[in-house]
């Protein structure tokens, strides 16, 4: 009988221990909640670089798109058009330009791919790298090369341009243009006569300094004759944005309204 405390004594202290036992977490259990606690801590890190790689990411998927069906800016790579453009402008052609049934009018200011009329070469790229930079000259990343011209379009399709030479006005459907406003200082309208009718589909396009400036005049009597497939415009030149003294819109010159309604598709408005 003596023994009876003791072993009550015994088994309440092991029920204690036991509950203090169950009340303690296993250590692993501990561990789970300190990498969580550890996880919480780090979440709002890597939300906050998510979301900039993401908004860079759009950022650069909009100036894809941009560049590839909207705006493109180029670089004038010489002295054909000054004084309008200068040598290292920086210009955007709008690509929209001449979409939804509108087309180039005389006197825009157009930049083109000459591969092919003003430029000989492959029309199409020839292996895995020329059509890897190509899609980049699409996309605007990769520079445009020596294909792309900026020009002014002095003739639509239907028109008749004519030159008598030195001293003598261009002549569109027999309407004299008076170019002084943006001819080069000192330089003739044409110092080489001729007498074209501009192929429906096509454009007869020349630089503002016409001295410095090789173009439809010099093909003449090449493939094409010198004229530029309507298909080959990348789009119409609409603003200087470089340097910053340069800055200005290349609005289409009053002197080609007096051409209106004289043949050619550049009746339309």
């Amino acid at each position: 009988m003596g023994d009876a405390p003791s072993e009550a004594a015994e088994a309440a202290e092991a029920a204690e221990a036991s509950a203090k036992a169950d009340e303690r977490p296993e250590d692993g259990a501990e561990e789970d909640v300190a990498r969580d606690g550890e996880e919480d801590a780090e979440e709002p890190g890597r939300s906050r670089s998510r979301d900039l790689l993401l908004l860079v990411g759009i950022c650069l998927l909009s100036l894809l798109l941009v560049n590839a069906f909207v705006a493109r800016p180029f670089a004038v790579p010489s002295a054909s058009m000054e004084n309008t453009l200068r040598t290292g402008d920086r210009l955007v052609a709008n690509k929209l330009a001449y979409s939804f049934g509108s087309r180039p009018q005389r006197g825009d200011v157009v930049v083109f791919d000459g591969t092919g009329t003003f430029r000989k070469g492959p029309t199409e790229p020839t292996g895995f790298w020329d059509g890897l930079r190509s899609f980049g000259q699409d996309l605007g990343l990769v520079p445009a090369g020596d294909s792309i011209y900026v020009k002014r379009v002095i003739g639509v399709g239907g028109d008749r341009v004519t030159s008598t030479g030195p001293g003598g006005r261009i002549t569109v459907n027999g309407v004299p243009v008076d170019e002084s406003s943006y001819l080069a200082p000192g330089d003739e309208p044409s110092n080489v006569a001729f007498d074209v009718v501009v192929p429906p589909g096509t454009l007869w396009v020349m630089g503002d300094h016409r001295s410095a400036s090789r173009d439809s005049r010099d093909h003449l009597g090449e493939p094409g004759g010198g004229f530029v497939p309507e298909d080959k415009v990348v789009g119409r030149a609409e603003w200087v944005v470089f340097p910053v003294g340069h800055w200005t819109s290349l609005d289409r010159p009053a002197a080609f309204a007096a051409t209106g309604r004289t043949g050619g598709h550049g009746d339309q408005r």
